[in-house]
């Protein structure tokens, strides 16, 4: 095994990503020496390289140690799974996404392809102060914490982000392929807690028009 893979291990960080900075306070030496014993995992193929100063111990891929949603938060901190991701993954729309798709934090959207994982993509979102996190549950998945939105908010985050205007529930329905049921089991006071979430006085039009059912 490779001697930097095995300090990550001892690390207890075999299963995470690891920062540049996480790998400097556990090697001694120069940036020249990290450097070079990086690029020998690299090459060796115990060590996968995800994004500028973002690594992952291939054996953690191999063993199914890591979720694409801890991985999208790992490579963006602080985004959240949105959109149609999360709509999939809570089963109100019929087919999986090929892409893992997420809420950011920061102004500018950003798209990372990850050899082996697939496409991640950043979208910035007009919010209020304070309210980014509305709506979105902390879950676990293979041992591991992600943020995903709950449908009601990725269902909002994913109209804020298309920029179109919705007639109502029927129209919803029909253009995302939401069951009809699904929208309606949605209550008033969820629909309520998320007005003030968005800066765009369409998203509150939108919301006021679920809340009426039309």
């Amino acid at each position: 095994m490779n001697m930097l893979v095995k300090k990550i291990q001892q690390a207890d960080l075999g299963e995470r990503v690891v920062t540049d900075g996480q790998l400097a306070r556990l090697l001694d030496g120069s940036p020249q020496k990290r450097y070079n014993l990086v690029n020998r995992a690299l090459h060796q193929g115990e060590l996968l390289h995800l994004r500028r100063g973002r690594y992952l111990v291939a054996s953690a891929l191999q063993n199914r140690k890591v979720h694409p949603f801890v991985l999208a938060q790992s490579l963006q901190a602080g985004s959240y799974i949105s959109f149609e991701t999360a709509l999939s993954y809570h089963g109100w729309i019929p087919e999986a996404t090929p892409v893992t798709m997420s809420v950011t934090p920061g102004s500018r959207k950003q798209e990372i392809d990850v050899p082996i994982f697939g496409v991640f993509r950043f979208y910035p979102l007009a919010l209020r102060s304070g309210y980014f996190l509305e709506g979105v549950d902390r879950v676990t998945l293979v041992g591991q914490t992600a943020l995903v939105a709950q449908p009601l908010r990725a269902l909002l985050d994913l109209v804020c982000l298309r920029k179109r205007d919705y007639s109502g529930i029927s129209v919803l329905g029909e253009s995302m392929r939401i069951d009809k049921e699904l929208l309606s089991s949605i209550k008033d006071e969820e629909l309520q807690r998320m007005l003030p979430v968005y800066q765009h006085k369409r998203l509150v039009t939108f919301i006021m028009s679920l809340k009426g059912g039309a």
